[in-house]
This record gives C-alpha cells, structure tokens and sequence, in this order.
C-alpha cells in the first residue's frame, strides 16, 4: 500500500467523526487502520438512511481503506482481543469520553505500562484537562460554540449561524493526525511512544487565534462585524446582477484601490474627499461598500470576473458544492480522488488536503461493512479458528 505512513499499524477505538477522521487520514496516508466497533457498530452508520441508495458519503470519507473488527468490549474475552491488537499497534486513536476509557482500562497511563512504544492520540471535545473532561460536546459545542466559532461569525446578527457538519471534526482530526506523525518522529529517535491530544475546543480557539490573541493580549472582547461594517470594503463579498456573490481580496487597501475604482468605472471616487485614504474609506466603509454594491448589481459574476481579471482585480467566486465539483482549479488542485468500491468500480469523493512527492497515497478500499474483517484480523493476530468460533458462541464477536 503507498503512503507515507505503510508500515504503520493503527487501532481506533472512535466513533462519529473527530477520531475516525484522525484514523482516516492515516489509512489514506498507508497505514494499516482497524476500526475496532461494538456490535451496534459506530452510530456514524445509522446516518446511512439520510441518503437514500447513495450509501453514506460522509461516514464513508472519514473510513475508507480501514478494517472493521467488532468486538464486545465489555467482556473480558474482548478486552484480552483488545490488548492482542494494542499489543501489535504502533498508535492507538480514540475519541471516547476520558472517563469511559478509564472505566475500560484503556486511558493513557494503563496502556502507556503496557505498551511504552505505544503513540496515543487522544481526540476530545473538552481536553484531558479541567472538570469538564466528560461533558458531551461534538465539534458543533466545544469547536462551534464554546470556542467562540458562531460568535465570531454572526456577523452582527443576535442569531448564531448554523454549522455545517463535521467543520471542526474535521480539522481536529487533521492536527491529531499531524501529532501523531511527529510522535512517530520521535519514537524512531527515542524508541517511546507519547500521548498526543487533540480537542475540539483547542483547536476552535486556535482556528481564531487572531481573534483570542487581540483579547488574551488586551483584555477586550473582539466585535463581530456586518458585512456592511467591515474595515476594508475591499476585501468583501458582493452580489452581481444574477444574484451569484464574489468576494474581493483587496486585503492591501491603498494598493488596490485604483484597480477597484477602474474596474468599476468610478473614476469620480478619486475626488471624493472620504475615500481620498484608506483611514477614510475605514470611517466610511458602509457609505462605501454600498456604492460598491450600486456598482456591482449591474453586471453578472462571469462579466465582473473578466473585468477584474482584465484590470489586476484580486477576487474569487463565492461556490456551492456543486460549483467546486465542477471547478478545474479545485481538481487540478487534487481536491476529488477515485476511490473503489466493492463491485469492482469506483466512485469519486474529497480527497484528504496533505500531498507528497515521494510517498504518493491512494485509497486502499471503501469505507468497510460492519465487522467485514474481524474473522481476518483475529486470525492475522495468530487466533486460530477453534477460538473463533467460541468467541462467537459466547458473543464477543459477531
């Protein structure tokens, strides 16, 4: 299997999105990922019925090319399966709550006695820290909400704007997977394994980190601004006249602010003594982003853009899903990827953001069938078939 990560054996204890995606990206880097499930299997799977014959897209993304063993965790003869596969893991990856891990024997320091070579990386929403290690969270409470992500922004409204699912899963599960990688890094120069952690709220507050460092620097609050309010009406969305929205990149305002004023055919702006300068055009954004936006509505996003291009415009469309599918840049950029299916096809999903020019990845297979694996993997781990079949009798596997 490619990737730079072949030779890397992974056991995930995960369930919905923050550390399966963390276990998700390894396996398209080229580890070997067991999913290690209950016999109800991850309740990511129940979501399946939202998309009719189309399978489930978003929990086949974060579990393509993994094994899925189930096994009954809550026997003895499980937790013995357990410690069989942490026995033969490089890293193990989890997301269950700090306290049911302990309950289980599987928080860090049980299993670091264990198994010193063993890299640990520990997805939460809360942190291993604090009083609040096991408040139920989801990237929707600690990322969106509690670290400041909806506040930040409303853009002025009194309503929280909604989330899309998965945001800060997504992004947590990604610095895990960073921080296992340099755990890994040092394991070949030390020869031990390390707890890397990860958590959602972390990671939301890194997300705004300019925003928390003014206040953490300051002591005052940052304001979430409207769109008509913004400090440089140039780096701003606009509608064009067929209701599609583009967004200028004038992030550098004195420099960009001929282009703009060309482009727009506003050449009479220049003689207008409040946006003579940039701190003028900052008093007067909302008078300015509204002359913009008279100026803007005559004309489609297509037309606009080839004026802006035509006249050193830095702007990009503001897309739909659908839109970035069909977008060359976004394919050339490797966005979308082939992945096969079980019927010998394949099907084209997002791709995971990291490339390497030495150690190209592929995704190994779909996103496995409940328990597909367990008979294959046990046997894999020297348990012979005798065996099986009585941890099937007595429920421990399916």
């Amino acid at each position: 299997m490619p990737g730079p990560m072949t030779g890397v054996r992974v056991v995930e204890l995960g369930l919905w999105v923050a550390g399966p995606a963390c276990g998700g990206i390894l396996a398209d880097w080229g580890a070997e990922v067991y999913k290690v499930e209950p016999h109800a299997g991850d309740p990511f799977r129940s979501m399946e019925w939202l998309y009719g014959d189309q399978g489930n897209p978003p929990f086949d993304l974060d579990n393509r090319g993994k094994k899925s063993v189930v096994i009954d965790l809550q026997t003895p003869r499980g937790m013995e399966l357990m410690h069989s596969l942490l026995g033969s893991a490089d890293v193990f990856v989890t997301n269950f709550r700090p306290g049911g891990l302990e309950r289980l024997g599987l928080d860090y320091p049980t299993l670091a006695t264990k198994y010193p070579r063993l890299v640990y990386a520990s997805v939460t929403g809360l942190s291993l820290r604090g009083s609040e290690t096991d408040r139920q969270s989801y990237d929707i409470g600690a990322f969106w909400a509690r670290a400041g992500i909806a506040s930040a922004l409303s853009s002025g409204s009194s309503e929280p704007p909604v989330q899309r699912g998965g945001m800060g899963d997504h992004m947590t599960g990604m610095s895990a997977a960073a921080g296992v990688s340099a755990a890994l890094f040092h394991r070949e120069k030390s020869g031990s394994g390390q707890l890397v952690e990860a958590s959602l709220i972390r990671l939301g507050t890194y997300m705004l980190g300019w925003d928390h460092n003014v206040t953490a620097v300051t002591g005052v609050d940052t304001e979430a601004k409207s769109r008509l309010r913004q400090p440089n009406p140039l780096i701003n969305c606009y509608c064009c006249s067929d209701g599609e929205w583009l967004w200028m990149l004038g992030l550098e305002g004195d420099r960009h602010w001929p282009q703009v004023v060309k482009a727009l055919d506003r050449e009479v702006w220049y003689d207008e003594p409040k946006f003579s300068t940039i701190e003028n055009r900052l008093e007067n954004a909302e008078f300015l982003t509204r002359k913009i936006d008279e100026a803007m509505s005559g004309k489609t996003r297509s037309e606009w853009g080839k004026i802006f291009d035509q006249n050193d415009v830095w702007w990009a469309p503001v897309q739909s899903t659908l839109e970035v599918l069909n977008d060359p840049q976004a394919r050339a950029a490797g966005c979308f990827i082939e992945v096969p299916t079980p019927d010998g096809q394949t099907v084209e999903m997002v791709a995971t953001p990291i490339d390497f020019s030495k150690t190209k990845w592929t995704v190994s297979s779909a996103s496995p069938e409940l328990g597909q694996d367990t008979e294959l993997v046990l046997m894999e781990l020297g348990i012979g078939w005798d065996q099986i079949e009585e941890l099937k009798s007595l429920g421990v596997i399916p």
